[in-house]
């Protein structure tokens, strides 16, 4: 998990890899798919430097 994230996008990332873990994913990715959703979440609501908050 990168540092920038808060602790709320830090327990999102949990619970979403535990989530695909549970549906018989790899580790390797569900830790792909559970930082791909929390990045993207990020970007849609303007907590990254080059996002563009969608309207």
């Amino acid at each position: 998990m990168p540092k920038a994230w808060s602790a709320k996008r830090e327990r999102q990332y949990e619970h979403v890899k535990e989530s695909e873990k549970k549906q018989g994913r790899s580790t390797d990715r569900a830790k792909e798919i559970a930082a791909r959703t929390v990045n993207k979440q990020r970007a849609e609501s303007g907590e990254t430097k080059s996002s563009k908050k969608k309207s």
